[in-house]
């Protein structure tokens, strides 16, 4: 699933692409997609004619503001936008279209079909689902250590499925929860309540560094993202642990170990990041994980994997 630097590099391409385009007609073939309005001819009704401004980001989802209107779009599993030409080949899991009156369109495309679009008057999209509820934004100037203190304070969830949680921090996934706990040496099932304040600040120095520089890379393609042009990320060749299970940890040549942790595929280091007191690991085989949760994917849609 595309994370905040996967995300925010396709903001940035999009923001190039389609900026002052105006759209001419859309066309929907898969209606699941749009959440609100969840009717493909009021959804192409409340479009046509109007003007890109200005592509957005809050965490993992892209906030596209045209001229009266706002559409919040979230790319889920394998959601992609691409720029053609209105007589390019349409190709297959091609789900919703915007034709611009250059003769470009911009479509939609999704294998898995999780993605979501939900269309908002200005303003109301930060007071109403999907943006409602999202925690601080790690690349914001807002991200500071006393917040980030504060919403890890008196919680003794395990550390790696409460930064999961949308609702704590943003843009966060596997990949990058991995690498961050890493760089900061922190176990990932530590209870965030056992957590001192120079482990806060390790942490939230790290997640700031890790999320920069993957940004600076174009993001991760460990399997399908490319970015709106195709093109695919590079920061996969500067993980630390995340899918590097057996080979020596770059800080002091431990093998990475993998385990299931909140019900993810976790990567450590043994060594430098030491388990949290009171006794042996509660992570699981990652083969006795996967027999009970062959239904994850669709649950975590509308939990921590906003």
């Amino acid at each position: 699933m595309p994370e905040l630097p996967e995300v925010e590099t396709v903001r940035r391409t999009l923001n190039q692409l389609i900026a002052g385009k105006t759209i001419e007609c859309v066309t929907v073939t898969l209606p699941r997609i749009l959440q609100k309005p969840d009717d493909p001819q009021a959804f192409a009704a409340m479009l046509e004619g109007r003007t890109f401004q200005s592509v957005e980001r809050r965490g993992k989802f892209l906030r596209l503001v045209l001229d009266g209107v706002v559409l919040i779009s979230h790319l889920r599993m394998e959601g992609r936008y691409g720029l053609y030409g209105k007589d390019e080949p349409v190709e297959l899991h091609t789900h919703v279209r915007f034709s611009f009156t250059d003769g470009t369109e911009l479509r939609y495309k999704d294998v898995r079909q999780f993605g979501t679009m939900h269309l908002f008057a200005p303003g109301d999209e930060w007071i109403a689902a999907p943006l409602n509820k999202l925690g601080l934004e790690p690349l914001d100037e807002s991200f500071t250590l006393d917040e980030f203190t504060r919403v890890l304070a008196r919680r003794t969830t395990k550390i790696k499925p409460l930064l999961l949680n949308q609702e704590v921090v943003v843009g966060l996934g596997n990949i990058y929860v991995d690498e961050a706990l890493h760089a900061a040496g922190i176990h990932p099932e530590t209870p965030a309540s056992e957590l001192k304040r120079k482990e806060h600040q390790k942490l939230h120095d790290a997640i700031v560094a890790t999320l920069a520089a993957a940004v600076e890379a174009g993001g991760s393609s460990i399997k399908s993202y490319v970015n709106g042009q195709g093109e695919m990320g590079l920061f996969q060749h500067s993980l630390r642990a995340y899918g590097r299970t057996g080979e020596p940890c770059s800080e002091c040549g431990t093998p990475i170990e993998k385990s299931v942790v909140g019900g993810r595929g976790t990567h450590v280091c043994p060594s430098c990041q030491k388990p949290p007191r009171g006794g042996a690991l509660t992570a699981v085989s990652v083969g006795a994980a996967k027999k009970r949760r062959s239904n994850a994917v669709k649950r975590r849609l509308d939990g921590v994997e906003q």
